[in-house]
């Protein structure tokens, strides 16, 4: 009677064990193809939490930011610029910043980076600097290739060397974005990407940094 019975059990377990794993890999495609990874061995979907507070349509998600009461003091951060010399946030003190947390093999990063480039043109380097920050493990080789094939030449190349820059700034996806204010606190963070140069994004970026609202400046 009972051993009956332990085919037809052996057989639900397989199946259910099956739709369970088909469930796991669609979520695991889902967060994968929509970007929401760290540069870490294992992906780490970002938590819900994280998001802007609000459930409005993806245009309008687009043009959101978690904005700080108070702005936030920053880790110490340090990465390497494209001839590969060693910098820190805080020799950037002094003047506004949009760092981007971003990767190469990142969907949408490599969707917005052109919007930034063009960011970077229209408000010039002088008012706002645009600092994508690169995660890539392999360093400035594949950053300067990606940089070369979308004709990328407002933005400055800045990369991640010592692996940390994402676990100190409590980065669980890319791209995030920080606002970081002439004093080197941060005041506002989107995660996910965004049409930077948009007049709408702009606007927004102004505001947040509190930068005036003349037209192009170009860069030094």
């Amino acid at each position: 009677m009972h051993s009956s019975h332990h085919p037809i059990r052996r057989r639900l377990l397989i199946a259910g064990a099956a739709s369970f794993g088909a469930a796991v890999a669609a979520v695991a495609l889902y967060f994968c193809g929509a970007g929401f990874l760290t540069g870490r061995s294992t992906p780490q979907p970002f938590a819900a939490a994280a998001l802007p507070e609000g459930t409005g349509s993806a245009s309008a998600d687009a043009f959101k930011f978690s904005v700080f009461d108070q702005p936030r003091a920053l880790p110490e951060l340090r990465f390497a610029d494209g001839e590969g010399r060693s910098m820190s946030l805080q020799d950037l003190r002094g003047r506004p910043i949009l760092l981007d947390i971003w990767a190469t093999w990142c969907a949408p990063c490599r969707k917005e980076m052109p919007a930034l480039d063009r960011l970077q043109a229209e408000l010039g380097a002088s008012r706002l600097l645009v600092l994508p920050l690169s995660i890539d493990r392999q360093g400035l080789p594949v950053v300067k290739q990606f940089y070369q094939e979308l004709g990328l030449k407002g933005l400055g190349i800045y990369v991640d060397q010592f692996g940390r820059a994402a676990s100190s700034l409590n980065s669980v996806a890319v791209p995030t974005t920080l606002l970081i204010d002439r004093d080197g606190r941060e005041v506002a963070r989107k995660i996910g990407p965004a049409e930077w140069d948009s007049p709408e994004m702009i606007a927004l970026i102004r505001e947040h940094l509190g930068l005036p609202a003349y037209g192009r400046q170009a860069s030094p």
